[in-house]
């Protein structure tokens, strides 16, 4: 059976890979723009071709049963119907629900005609790596909503379930709701990371527009989408789901991942 991992020069993509060598998986492609910033096993056949050009997909599809698309917005109508052209069998795919922006990817593959496993996710517990330039320099954060509560998973799980389900049976149609074990509010992060670090961080309150000029310049008009967000989760936080665990027997607790990445915030 072979499988295919697109983005495997990304983040998750290329913890899928790893996951599945792991599980004995032993008919493994990886798509990447850069192949040369590769370091698979052997066994790993590593092609080049980049999701957002189509054109260079075709040949990466050829023979291949199961596949993980990676989320990128701009081409997926494009690139599952090539996928369903070259007679790939399911894609598993990496979205969110329709509270996110990640929801047309999933509609475009129900709508391939390809069978279909969607993993939605929401925050990353390593985006709480834009916090790591203020906890240096000032040992403090500074953000308008220290409630807002959500259950951050860590990518290693992701992709440890993507791994799982390709390399398994009877996930057909299912889509599957991955959090963290554990809802934490923004002040509990910053706890546990200074727990990590050995020393105390305080969350300073600020007000929305100050929070939104201090975002503006990396974020653009994103910025105001995210901050509501934020104030939204405050009276309603994010559930964990024990999803993760279900489906693959382990889940990473924030702290265990603060402790093993306390380096990127030092």
């Amino acid at each position: 059976m072979k499988i295919l991992v697109t983005g495997a020069t990304g983040n998750i993509g290329r913890m899928v890979v790893e996951h599945l060598v792991r599980l004995g998986a032993d008919d493994i492609r990886a798509l990447s723009n850069h192949p040369e910033r590769t370091a698979f096993p052997p066994e790993v056949e590593v092609v080049r071709g980049y999701l957002k050009r189509p054109s260079s997909l075709p040949a990466a599809f050829e023979g291949v049963e199961r596949m993980y698309l990676a989320p990128v917005l701009e081409t997926v109508t494009e690139v599952v119907d090539l996928a369903h052209r070259a007679g790939v069998e399911q894609i598993v795919d990496l979205s969110g629900d329709d509270t996110t922006s990640w929801q047309p990817i999933a509609q475009a593959v129900e709508k391939s005609g390809v069978a279909w496993t969607h993993l939605y996710t929401g925050e990353f517990m390593e985006n709480t790596t834009g916090w790591a330039d203020q906890i240096r320099a000032t040992g403090e954060v500074r953000e308008p909503y220290p409630d807002s509560a959500d259950a951050r998973i860590a990518m290693d799980d992701i992709a440890r379930v993507a791994a799982t389900v390709l390399f398994g049976d009877g996930h057909l149609g299912r889509t599957y709701n991955l959090t963290g074990p554990e809802t934490l509010t923004r002040a509990e992060y910053l706890q546990l990371l200074g727990d990590a670090l050995g020393r105390k961080l305080s969350f300073v309150t600020v007000s929305p527009e100050e929070y939104t000029a201090m975002l503006e310049p990396t974020m653009g008009d994103f910025v105001q989408w995210y901050i509501t967000a934020l104030e939204a989760r405050v009276p309603r936080p994010q559930a964990a789901t024990t999803t993760v665990a279900d489906l693959t027997g382990h889940t990473t607790k924030f702290s265990d991942w603060a402790a093993a990445n306390v380096h990127l915030f030092r």
